[in-house]
């Protein structure tokens, strides 16, 4: 039973990363691979500031600080240097590999004597649920954040971009400044989850996130086929959703190491998992 809670719990952390990837794929339709390289960032920049001793909660602005300048940049490279998305997200990623190892200075950091963001709340006996609970808020607040900001005025304008840059270019929207504020906002939600992460995992690792977008983008998918399924069409409907569709994700990795299936596989099984999301959709349209 433990073993699910702790998928779950690990589901939790990831959603804030599932929640970015929403806002660049369905939202701006960018595939954005920066995700690796911000995600670590974020983790980097926990280790580095909580051995430091700094609080965990005076981490969470330098932490969204960091990995939406991660996002501008990419922004940048894509918008005014006319690179192709996923390039530009590709040469900030490869990029930012160097940066975070140079500033965790070293390829491994261990956070077990520090306190960390779940350490605060206490009130079930089993810390499993404390750490359950403190996740819970934590993304529960994201959430409401930016399910009102994508209802705002502001907000409705980022959609529109993505759903038709022609029509928001006519209406004098600079279609390239919400590009690079919706990536920023994608890889600042990114970055908390590699916050998260480091401090629920008490380590930061360089690799850590290397095929990382690939697990985001399962949980994406997931949500995505029940979006479809149900026609969402609330926001706030669709946010949660994505954010189940993380905790499904890991749970479904968990029952697959719980029947056997070596540990050395997993990252095999997350893309094999991750095709057969994207696949079934379309198989069902070629039998129709």
């Amino acid at each position: 039973m433990e073993f699910y809670l702790t998928a779950i719990m690990l589901g939790l952390c990831l959603s804030a990363m599932a929640l970015g990837i929403f806002i660049t794929m369905k939202i701006f339709n960018i595939p954005d691979i920066t995700t690796d390289g911000s995600y670590t960032l974020g983790a980097v920049m926990t280790a580095v500031l909580l051995t430091a001793h700094w609080s965990a909660w005076s981490v969470i602005p330098v932490v969204m600080l960091v990995g939406a300048l991660a996002g501008v940049l990419t922004g940048l490279i894509h918008t005014q240097l006319k690179i192709d998305a996923l390039l530009s997200g590709i040469l900030v990623m490869t990029g930012l590999y160097s940066v975070n190892l140079t500033i965790l200075g070293r390829s491994n950091v261990p956070l077990l004597n520090v306190r960390t963001v779940f350490t605060y709340l206490h009130p079930f006996s089993n810390n499993i649920f404390n750490e359950a609970l403190t996740g819970l808020l934590f993304i529960a607040v994201l959430a409401t954040i930016l399910g009102y900001l994508l209802k705002t005025d502001f907000g409705i304008a980022m959609r529109a971009t993505g759903n038709s840059s022609s029509m928001t270019r006519a209406l004098g929207i600079n279609n390239d400044v919400m590009k690079i504020i919706g990536l920023a906002v994608a890889n600042c939600l990114t970055a908390l989850s590699g916050y998260l992460v480091a401090q629920y995992q008490n380590f930061t690792d360089i690799n850590m996130g290397i095929g990382i977008v690939i697990t985001g983008l399962g949980s994406v998918l997931i949500g995505d086929a029940v979006i479809k399924w149900f026609n969402l069409r609330s926001v706030i409907a669709q946010l949660a959703v994505v954010l189940v569709g993380s905790v499904v994700f890991q749970l479904v990795l968990a029952f697959t190491l719980s029947v056997g299936v070596d540990p050395n596989l997993l990252k095999l099984v997350t893309s094999v998992m991750v095709l057969l999301i994207v696949s079934i959709p379309r198989l069902r349209t070629l039998r129709a």
